[in-house]
């Protein structure tokens, strides 16, 4: 099939997790005329619009259908030092864009644990950081967002007015609604790209609980944890805290305050796709994990960090999945809300002696929901894991969705890659609000992917 001259790759596409791939037609252009004809000529099994890939499992995969590459849209337009706010096409990455901001001393708002997503995956996917308790997720700085509809159309769509409800439908609507073709994102002053930070050691899960629960992130912009979900016995749940806030440049040594701005992040290396599966085990996950906490101090004031260091680290090194070998890995992400404080130190308990390994975690407190009616961050705290693909595993996985449903918790879209439409609609119960707004744009249902029909949401 070809579209306006521009004709689609077969492609085999997977998410960052590597498990489950399937083959789509990819199309890769910077013509909204071009996009649109596709759009308007997709076959029965529909199109999906693609960023970078940093979705874990299969929202951005579309078996046997179309998927639009996004990352050929990619002109930054504008940069509004005095409003402070950028106009940027959809396929801008999170990395470029601020890397763009900081020359105007400018910040943005809202990063997951990479830089390396596009603007428009990071609203369909209203992402959250580490500052959720202070900034709350990516949706809640979106002036306005350009919306490529079923006609072919182009719609403008701003968080009030009279397509408001379409905005938020689309904001976290995993790539359902429509093509986000650009977005006007309000941005955050800052006047230095460094973190004051303060860093803290637990030893075991009562004493991370305590710390996480307490209150004492209200002092701070950023704040997350790196638990042991590993380790048994008196260790349990002992974690590594990061916490802390933008550095003014008087609270920068003087060696930064020549370039306060500079983004100091470099990519250090790209794993060769080489390791086998299974080099993520209990022995070598024990030892990184015991090394990590040893090594992290114990209880350190005032730090300055650079956004690798405080931020991303992971970034540092590109293609970091591939650690896990061919079979890849599964992202487990979850949260409960406040009140479920006792049924997450037992969602704990029950990993850590599942035989089940993670040792890439993130704990975190959240904040105040999205408006958005299938946005995933709630009040409450957050848990993810990353578990190598071993057997038993979408066993043990079903088994802590009904332990998550129990606490009043769900589970996040843009991680999913194995539970039911069952879980799903227990989890989000303004699914049929989204739903009435997403088939009044799309009754045919043009916009599908791998998710949406395993989950059972997709239109018509």
């Amino acid at each position: 099939m070809a579209h306006s001259g521009i004709a689609p790759r077969r492609r085999v596409l997977s998410g960052w997790g590597r498990a489950a791939g399937t083959v789509a037609e990819v199309l890769s252009t910077s013509e909204l005329d071009v996009l649109a004809n596709a759009v308007r000529g997709a076959g029965p099994r529909g199109v999906i619009a693609r960023g970078l890939g940093r979705s874990y499992g299969d929202p951005a995969q579309n078996s046997g259908g179309l998927v639009v590459d996004m990352t050929a849209l990619n002109r930054i337009h504008r940069i509004d030092e005095d409003e402070a706010f950028a106009e940027v096409d959809a396929g801008v990455s999170l990395d470029r864009l601020m890397r763009a901001a900081l020359a105007h001393g400018l910040w943005v708002p809202v990063l997951p644990g990479t830089r390396q997503v596009t603007v428009g995956g990071a609203i369909a996917n209203d992402i959250h950081g580490k500052n959720h308790h202070s900034a709350g997720s990516f949706g809640n700085h979106v002036l306005s967002l350009d919306l490529l509809t079923a006609d072919g159309q182009v719609r403008t769509l701003t968080p009030e007015g009279p397509e408001s409800e379409l905005f938020w439908a689309t904001v976290g609507g995993i790539g359902l609604t429509g093509i986000i073709v650009g977005a006007r994102l309000r941005l955050k002053r800052t006047e230095t790209a460094y973190f004051l930070a303060d860093y803290d050691r637990t030893m075991d899960l009562d004493e991370t609980m305590e710390l996480l629960t307490d209150g004492s992130d209200e002092a701070y912009e950023y704040s997350a944890a790196v638990p042991d979900t590993i380790s048994t016995g008196a260790r349990l749940g002992r974690a590594t805290f990061s916490r802390g806030s933008l550095a003014r440049l008087d609270e920068l040594p003087p060696k930064l305050r020549r370039e306060p701005l500079r983004l100091n992040a470099p990519q250090l290396a790209t794993l060769p796709d080489i390791f086998p599966n299974g080099m993520v085990n209990r022995l070598t996950s024990r030892v990184a994990g015991a090394v990590a906490h040893r090594m992290f101090p114990e209880h350190a004031r005032g730090r300055i960090a650079n956004i690798s260091q405080f931020l991303h680290p992971l970034d540092a090194l590109g293609e970091w999945n591939r650690a896990y070998g061919r079979a890849g890995f599964l992202q487990y992400q979850f949260s409960v809300p406040y009140g479920a404080e006792q049924r997450m130190a037992d969602l704990v308990r029950t990993i850590a002696r599942s035989g089940h390994l993670s040792f890439l975690n993130v704990f975190k407190r959240m904040g105040t929901a999205s408006p958005a009616p299938l946005s995933w961050p709630h009040p409450g705290y957050m848990l993810s894991l990353d578990f190598p693909m071993r057997s038993g595993l979408g066993r043990f996985c079903a088994r802590l969705d009904e332990q998550v449903l129990d606490a009043g918790g769900r589970l996040y879209f843009a991680k999913d890659s194995r539970t039911t439409p069952a879980m799903i609609a227990r989890m989000y119960p303004r699914l049929a609000q989204w739903r009435r707004i997403r088939d009044a744009a799309d009754p045919d249902g043009i916009f599908c992917s791998d998710m949406s029909r395993r989950l059972g949401i997709a239109s018509g």
